[in-house]
Formats: structure tokens, sequence, C-alpha cells
């Protein structure tokens, strides 16, 4: 059977399943969300390429689907500055017909944002994302991490898009017209999106709030950073995430103007290194290039004045307790910074884990949060207790069976395989909102049923009749 061919039997087919097509509503919607049936769909990308009919995504949003799943690569986001769909790989069983013409995430967000626009009343729409690849080991926001991600999400939806900190057990008629975004797939991506890792972290404050978190890899051969922003009640909105070298034991100073100086020793052997950075508007560091500036362990660095371009560094010697120090002035230009004034000190190291400015001030540790690791990151301010240094919350984030205690510490959704009824039922009488996928057969319906039978054959009479019987929320 050709392409065409299959879609005109497929149109035939749901014309004779009008009437299951136009069933009316079950139950009111206004009731909990998280005790809420809704219809959903597997791979909803598909369409009717793969191994059932699904239609498009319009038609999908049309006949009352309130789930929708994507699946996404980062492959490629270089060069198209977006992810792409595709299930096996990047655009495998994508569906273009009657859905949008290329694979990137852009532009299926866009149908669903339009849709909902057109339709303000719709009942909450989930739009979960299948993360096929690692995003946690790209090391940049270019690269493509959840950086990146966040903010296509947040760009997509704005302010129809559903915070996870701003659902309190809300009725589904409190969040009609509300898109919650969730991710799936990857563990080690969801893992991350919750709480990052990692050794040794240093901060700097300047006097516009901004903020330069770096650390190492708890295997102490990479180096990374994040940036944030101290908002007006304390809390810091961290921004951006990414790796910048190889080396250990990172300092890190900040003046006024966005100018960086980062310090740090290598890896393998007793020598300290530098880079000088400007910070952006955005988080984004620009980073100069790492240059070797003496001998010795654990540097730590300063600005002299808020808005100057001179900095003080002092270390310790490699052979003994002896503290050195450095008088730096730094080039913008170049981004390098020509040192003097070499001279043994009894000075102390610079605090690298508080940085104040005025009232305000923030630091930075390790340390267990919960289910979280040992080596978690963690942050206070003047006015914040400990909370964990993460991506920001923009999506909901999937427990699924066997994750880990962190993956499921205050998640509201759960997934799993049809096929593992006792886990769906389990999680649906303990308040949750399920996700079951590849439901293919009415025999695996459950009592509760999930709260998303995600299947390949929407349309079909058992499902409709399987739905129908645990009263789902339409409309």
């Amino acid at each position: 059977m050709n392409r065409l061919t299959k879609r005109l039997s497929t149109l035939a087919a749901l014309m004779l399943g009008a009437s299951v097509l136009l069933s009316p509503p079950a139950v009111s919607a206004d009731q909990p969300f998280a005790s809420s049936v809704f219809l959903a769909t597997h791979n909803s990308f598909s369409g009717n390429l793969a191994d059932g009919v699904r239609c498009s995504l319009q038609f999908q949003l049309e006949h009352d689907v309130r789930f929708i799943e994507l699946d996404i690569w980062e492959d490629g986001f270089a060069t198209n500055h977006d992810f792409s769909i595709g299930h096996e790989g990047l655009g495998d069983d994508v569906d273009h017909f009657s859905n949008p013409a290329s694979n990137l995430l852009w532009d299926w967000l866009s149908v669903v944002r339009s849709w909902s626009d057109a339709h303000p009343g719709h009942t909450p729409l989930v739009v979960m994302l299948d993360l096929k690849t690692d995003l946690s080991n790209n090391n940049s926001f270019a690269e493509g991490n959840l950086t990146a991600l966040n903010e296509e999400l947040s760009n997509a939806f704005g302010s129809k898009l559903l915070r996870p900190t701003e659902y309190a057990g809300q009725s589904v008629d409190a969040l009609r017209g509300r898109i919650l975004t969730l991710l799936s797939g990857n563990t080690s991506s969801r893992t991350e999106y919750r709480a990052d890792i990692g050794d040794r972290p240093a901060v700097a404050l300047n006097g516009n709030g901004q903020i330069v978190e770096v650390h190492n890899s708890p295997d102490s051969t990479s180096l990374w950073y994040w940036t944030g922003s101290y908002g007006p009640d304390g809390r810091v909105t961290w921004l951006r995430h990414g790796r910048y070298d190889s080396g250990m034991t990172p300092a890190v100073a900040l003046n006024d103007n966005g100018w960086l100086v980062e310090v740090h020793k290598s890896e393998g052997a007793n020598t300290l290194w530098y880079h000088v950075g400007f910070l952006g508007a955005d988080g984004e560091i620009s980073w100069g290039a790492s240059h070797q500036f003496d001998n010795g362990v654990t540097p730590t660095v300063v600005f002299t004045s808020p808005w100057g371009s001179t900095v003080r560094e002092v270390h310790q010697s490699q052979n003994n307790s002896q503290h050195w120090t450095w008088n730096g002035s730094v080039n913008t230009g170049s981004q390098t910074v020509t040192w003097g004034g070499n001279a043994k000190t009894s000075d102390p190291l610079y605090s690298k884990s508080f940085a104040g400015r005025g009232s305000a001030w923030v630091s930075v540790w390790t340390g267990a949060d919960g289910p979280s690791p040992s080596n978690t990151l963690r942050y206070s301010t003047d006015r914040v207790g400990a909370d964990r240094i993460r991506y920001q919350q923009i999506a909901f984030d999937e427990y699924q069976e066997g994750d880990s205690a962190l993956l499921q510490q205050d998640a509201l959704f759960y997934g799993a395989p049809a096929t593992s009824r006792s886990f769906i039922v389990a999680a649906r009488q303990s308040g949750h909102l399920v996700r079951g996928w590849d439901f293919d057969s009415a025999s695996l319906a459950t009592t509760p049923l999930a709260s998303y039978p995600a299947t390949n054959n929407p349309w079909t009479s058992w499902y409709q009749d399987m739905v129908n019987q645990a009263g789902p929320v339409r409309s």
C-alpha cells in the first residue's frame, strides 16, 4: 500500500468512526488535575508513518489529545541553533503531512502554541520531550545544553507555560489555557536538571548582581561554570552553564563592568593558569584563551577595585606552606593579564567560596540535599537559605520505574510502559499523574487507568471506549 492509499484508507476509517470522535465529555473539568484522565498519543510526531494512526498534531489537538510526545536530538544544534525531531535518529518516523515541513523543534512547538492561542480555554496540555541523547555532557548553550532547551521552551510558550513551582494542586478548570512541559528519556539529563554536582566551587559577585560560579568536575579533570543573577528577593536565578577548560581548584574575580579573571591549577601538574572573560547580559561568558602565569597550588584572585582593571592573586607554593602574590593588569582587548610584582607574602589566600558586595552576599559549597549526592552544588545568600545550583525549573521532570530517589523527589509526573500495570496503579493511587506508553490493546487497561494512556492508535474504537470508561476530560 503506497503512502497516498494509506492516507485515504485512514481518512475513510476516521469518517466511519466519527461517532467515536464526537463522544461527549465524560466528566466535568472542575476536578483535580492530578486525578484526571486525558487522551494521549505516543510518538505524536509520527502521524501515520509508523506503527499507528495518529494524524497531524493539529488534528490530535482538535480532537482532545492533551498529551503530545516529541522525541528530540541535539545533533546539528551548532548549525541549526535548534534541536531536531526524530525517533531512532534525526527525521526518523517524522510525518510531515499536514505537519511542519522541517524537523526543527521550534517549528513543532509553534504548532502547539498557535493552536493554544486559537483555543484559549483549552484544558491543560502537556508537551513531553523525550531526550534521545545526553544533554548534560554538552559544553555550552551553543552546543545545545539544558539551558538552551529551557530558553526555547520559555520563548515558545511564554506566559502560557506552567512551571513546577506554579503548580499547587489546582483543578483542571483552573489550569485552562496552560501548557506544561515534561522531560523524559535520557536519565543523565533528567538528573542534572534536578541537581548539578562538582567539587571545590568558587564564586564572585559584582555590584550589578551578576554572579559567576566555577568548579571542577568530581574527577578533577574539567572546569565548569554557572552564571546567575542576584534578585531583589536575594534568590539567585542561574542563567548559563558550561565547560570552559581542563584543570582543578579554580577561583574567579568579577568587576562591575562584567570582566572576570579566572585562575586554576592544572589537573596533572603544579602549574597555574588564567583566563580573562566577559560576562554578557544574557549570562553567557566570552572566554579568552588559557595562559600559564606561574607554578604553585590553590590560586585565589580578586579585583582591587569594583570598576578597575587590576587584580591581585595569592597562591601557595607547590613545595611548602609559603604564600606568593602577583599583581595583574587586565587588557580587555586581548583578554590577557600583564603580571608583575611577584613576591612572597604573609597574607592569607582570598576566600573563594564567599563573595559580598554591600549587604548582599552569596556563598557556595557542596553537600547532600535530601536524596541528592554529597557533591551537589549548593548556595545561600544573605536572604535565602540553602538551595541547589541548578537549571531553572521550566519543565517538569518525569520519574520512571527504577529511577533514583532524586528524580522521584517532588515528582508530579510518573511514567512506565503500559505493561507495568502495578506501577501505574500504585502511582495513580498515590496522587500522581501517570503516563503509560505503548497502549496498544484494551487488555492493558488498569483501574484506575493511567492519567495519560499514550497510544499509537487514538482513533480506534477500543481506545476510545477504554478511555471513556475511565471518564476522560475533553475539550
